[in-house]
């Protein structure tokens, strides 16, 4: 089968012919049809620190899927050949003190596929069972192969009640740029992100975003009077990973606040916390989903009538996988799918 492979240590990713994946006796085998490019994979592509200290290359990338069952083992019961599904990308042991106590997504043995293990940027996939989720007629495989960064925004979401509340989001990556989506759908009051990119910061406007604000250009507290915000946000969501973002947002809050931290910051990061202390925020760090009350919501939040098609903003197929990728190097985009 066809595949991209992060083959060697060094920049750059490689399509190759490699054996088929083999289906156990548990297991469930995917013909792909659609991925989406994730920031990780571009991590792996440019053997950036993290991927050096990560990866051990040959191995197959991506995490972002959707596809339809080619093969089950003997003793799955619960899917079908020719069923779409999509599937979460974190396999788990299933015995630690985390998973047994239904917490799998902090499991301590966690494996990620495209990372620690081949994934899904090829012909065929291999998962077990329980990591498979169907896909329901009214949801598109396009959408259907970004549930993985879908599922850290639903994730993050949920964490607090956003609803009448006034949501401060600091990165207009794709998930901050989701979770604009999912606040104005379940009705918070204000929705500001913030960015440096002018293009991912129009996305957002045009996805539900009360106030867009290039932080090199302006200022969060500005527009305080303007969106009758008397002392600061209720809920924040740090997407972006960038340490004067978030220090940003701590001085920006409200007495009370609740923070979620899913970017993942320098490990140098300095801030002040006096905002965190005198200010009584919660500060919730976010991991994946939730294994599978996420994907349930997921699920629920499409059916009523969630729209993430304008999240979209390119297609390729694979065989112009390099132009997908300068896409998304660029930062020129929403979500760029590769289709099989």
């Amino acid at each position: 089968m066809k595949a991209l492979i992060k083959k060697y240590p060094e920049k750059g990713i490689w399509m190759k012919d490699v054996p088929n994946p083999e289906c156990g006796d548990n297991e469930i085998k995917i013909k792909i049809t659609h991925t989406a490019i994730c920031g990780t994979d571009l991590h792996i592509y440019n053997w950036d620190s993290w991927a050096q200290r990560t990866l051990s290359p040959p191995v197959i990338i991506g995490h972002e899927f959707c596809g339809v069952i080619q093969e089950t083992g003997k003793n799955v019961q619960r899917y079908q050949e020719g069923q779409r599904v999509s599937g979460e990308g974190h396999i788990i042991c299933g015995y630690c003190r985390n998973c047994r106590a239904g917490k799998q997504h902090l499991c301590d043995s966690t494996k990620g596929i495209g990372v620690n293990r081949n994934g899904a940027f090829a012909e065929y996939l291999v998962l077990p069972e329980s990591n498979i989720w169907p896909i329901p007629d009214g949801t598109s495989s396009e959408i259907a192969s970004f549930f993985d960064p879908f599922g850290n925004a639903v994730h993050s979401i949920n964490c607090f009640n956003i609803v009448g509340e006034d949501l401060l989001i600091t990165g207009a990556g794709p998930i901050g740029l989701l979770s604009v989506a999912i606040g104005k759908f379940i009705r918070a009051r204000n929705i500001v992100i913030t960015d440096v990119n002018d293009y991912r910061l129009t996305l957002a406007k045009q996805l539900g975003a009360t106030k867009t604000i290039n932080i090199k250009k302006d200022s969060i507290k500005k527009y305080f009077s303007e969106l009758n915000i008397k002392h600061g946000f209720d809920v924040g969501l740090e997407m972006s990973g960038n340490g004067q973002a978030l220090n940003e947002m701590l001085s920006s809050m409200y007495y009370g606040g609740k923070i979620v931290l899913l970017g993942l910051l320098p490990k140098n990061t300095c801030i002040d916390w006096d905002n965190i202390i005198f200010k009584g925020l919660q500060v919730r760090g976010v991991y994946g989903r939730k294994m599978y009350e996420t994907w349930y919501k997921m699920d629920q939040l499409i059916k009523s009538g969630l729209d993430l098609s304008k999240i979209i903003t390119h297609k390729f197929p694979i065989s112009n996988f390099e132009e997908a990728f300068e896409v998304v190097s660029s930062g020129q985009c929403g979500k760029v799918i590769m289709e099989w």
